[in-house]
């Protein structure tokens, strides 16, 4: 092709590959249409090793700048770095679709380099997709141990998790890379964990209200978890913690009463729930209106079906309080902190009870492990020392008897 008049022909380039409209070194004439067919592209088409053998020389000067990082990448030599490099100027500007894309291109091109893994791995993690984000950057730590910036990821993305001990140990492997700041932080979210001692003794917060016998805070702890695919737990947490996952959420489930609807014992199960939740409600409705014996009879019927239910027993506690029954009201909240030790209001309604019966050592003793838990109450306090004072008058008068 000698023609020198016509300056829209120029050689083509040659090797295995596709041409694509505004790639290569051969350009379109002004009157000329070179759109066919076995040259368009697959929008599906991504970066995945089969273009190792293109050999594209960059356009003149004078053409046009190439729209999209795929198009760049094809204008350009296939260079992994520079594959990297065009990564990174997407994922700085939030293009981490197209940031993934080019760097799978650079791993399908160089397995082996860490950079690489880790600067996917980022990508992944700005696209909400942390576990196999931090897939990418252990096996970016396997091909290069002290590799400082990988650790510096995996430690944050551990902080995200809640594993400080593996976010400590990623952070002292990632060396000056790692900010003091953000470490200090990390002990401080340490020492708070570490005091949560009751709650560490289950695997997980939601474990822990079901031993409580709260069951809608069980379930609404458990909606707030990540959502996690069961075969993404199972490479992350491995297979035993996966287990008992499932397990706890089985135990939510079945709380809640999503069973099998063709299983007769399910159906059982469901119609004490559905008498159980009306018999609170009843009782709550009958209870704001003042009918204290209605609601009493009202949450006595679903203990009839429920009579481990530490909320029916302590409201019940209350109706029996406004009827003067202190002795049977003093019963039920015996019942339901035998249930649930941290169940504040059944504790202060037995305070409340004892005093009004005199008894004013076990009163006290109430109101002393309320104020333990919570010292700023001035009420409670208020109430500790006018029970004491009664207790003294009460030795005054018995000494004075002697």
């Amino acid at each position: 092709m000698g023609q020198k008049a016509n300056s829209t022909f120029l050689r083509a380039s040659s090797g295995n590959m596709m041409m694509f409209d505004n790639l290569g070194n051969l350009r379109k004439g002004r009157n000329t249409d070179y759109h066919n067919h076995d040259m368009q592209r697959d929008e599906n088409t991504g970066f995945n090793g089969r273009y190792n053998n293109l050999t594209v020389e960059n356009e003149s000067k004078g053409s046009k700048k190439q729209p999209g990082s795929l198009c760049r990448a094809l204008s350009t030599r296939i260079d992994p770095e520079q594959l990297k490099i065009m990564g990174n100027e997407d994922f700085k500007i939030g293009r981490f679709e197209e940031a993934l894309a080019l760097y799978d291109a650079a791993i399908a091109i160089d397995p082996n380099k860490a950079s690489y893994r880790s600067n996917k791995s980022a990508a992944l993690a700005a696209l909400g997709r942390l576990l196999e984000a931090m897939f990418e950057n252990r096996q970016a730590i396997q091909i290069e141990p002290r590799y400082g910036r990988a650790h510096l990821r995996l430690a944050n993305m551990n902080t995200r998790l809640g594993e400080t001990d593996k976010a400590l140990y990623h952070y002292k492997q990632a060396g000056p890379e790692a900010d003091p700041d953000e470490i200090a932080k990390l002990k401080k979210i340490q020492i708070h964990l570490n005091k949560c001692t009751v709650a560490r003794r289950f695997i997980s917060t939601a474990k822990a209200l079901l031993k409580l016998r709260m069951h809608e805070y069980a379930e609404a702890a458990m909606s707030k978890g990540p959502n996690f695919d069961v075969d993404g737990c199972t490479k992350f947490f491995g297979p035993i913690a996966n287990a008992n996952l499932l397990v706890i959420q089985a135990r939510v489930h079945l709380a809640a009463g999503r069973l099998d609807s063709n299983n007769n014992e399910v159906k059982k199960g469901m119609r004490k729930v559905r008498v159980v939740a009306s018999a609170r409600s009843n009782g709550n409705k009958l209870f704001k209106a003042s009918k204290f014996s209605e609601a009493c009879v009202a949450y006595g019927e679903g203990l009839e079906y429920d009579p481990y239910n530490s909320v029916l027993l302590c409201n019940r506690a209350a109706c029996r309080s406004k009827l003067g029954q202190f002795e049977k009201a003093v019963e039920d909240c015996t019942a339901a902190l035998n249930l649930c030790q941290s169940y504040t209001k059944a504790r202060l309604r037995r305070a409340d009870c004892n005093a009004k019966l005199k008894r004013w050592e076990a009163s006290i003793q109430d109101y002393e492990t309320l104020l333990g838990e919570t010292p700023q109450d001035e009420e409670l306090s208020r109430a500790l020392l006018e029970t004491k004072e009664h207790l003294i008058r009460k030795s005054e008068v018995n000494e004075g008897h002697e």
